[in-house]
Order: structure tokens, then sequence, then C-alpha cells
């Protein structure tokens, strides 16, 4: 049972990530998609009940937002993942922009995010943390958490 937690702001390709690494395996959770913390909750709360690998998709910039999922997962047993994405601002605003027309998220939404992130630490009850970076031809590579 393993709980995935992505960090990261607008456009730096935690979607992406998903659907490449986690679909087969993980129920995916994403604001973008459910549109409430209700229906969200609701999901979050059956996967844990279901013993069912999920993974966060959402910005998670806080360790506030992020303390919700982890203590819930931690009380059912979970292993929690961290999943930080390392992109620069000026490349998240670039692949933003070749987003499709009704994807693509307000320049202001992204630098609001960038300015509440908060780097992810062990002390949250991460179990692993890990950086994501994109890579040549959109290959993710990801590599162990330094402290």
């Amino acid at each position: 049972m393993e709980l995935v937690l992505f960090v990261g702001i607008q456009a730096t390709g935690k979607s992406t990530l998903y659907k490449q690494r986690y679909a087969e395996t993980h129920i995916r959770l994403s604001l973008d998609m459910l549109r409430t913390r209700h229906r969200e909750s609701i999901l979050f709360d059956a996967c844990l009940a279901a013993k069912q690998p999920c993974v966060i998709d959402n910005t998670n910039p806080t360790k506030l937002e992020r303390a919700r999922y982890i203590e819930a997962a931690r009380q059912n047993k979970f292993s929690v993942k961290g999943i930080f994405f390392a992109s620069g601002i000026d490349s998240a605003l670039t692949r933003n922009q070749s987003r499709p027309l009704g994807k693509v998220v307000p320049v202001a939404g992204i630098r609001g995010t960038r300015n509440r992130l908060e780097m992810p630490d062990y002390q949250e009850g991460f179990d692993t943390l890990h950086y994501a970076t994109i890579a040549d031809g959109g290959a993710f590579k990801i590599t162990e958490w330094e402290t």
C-alpha cells in the first residue's frame, strides 16, 4: 500500500509522470479532474479503506497541504513516497503555453504557487523522497533526494 505525493508547480510534468509510471497500478486523485476537495476526499478515503495505492496529482506546495494526506496514509499503514518536480519557473511557463486551449494555467497562478512552494522533507513523514526532472525527449529522470 503506497501513497505517492507529487509536489511542484503547474506545468512541470506531474500528470505526465503519472500516466507514464503509475496509471497501471495507482488511482489518480487530481483536483483538475475531480474539481472539488469533497470529491477528492471521498475518493482518497475509499483508496485508504480499500488499501489501494494512489497518487495525489496536485501541486501540494505547502507542508500544511501535504500533511492531511501523509497523516491519513500513515494512520492506514501506507508507505508515503514524495516526488518533487524540480523545474524552473521559466521552463514551466514555456511548457504551460504549449498546452491545449482550456488547459493553460494563468501565469499568475503558476507564479503564486511558486511563491508558496515549500520544499518537502523527511520530517513531514515521507518514507522516501525523490526529484523528478524532465530529460531530453520528454522522459523523466527520477533521482534520490539529497539533504
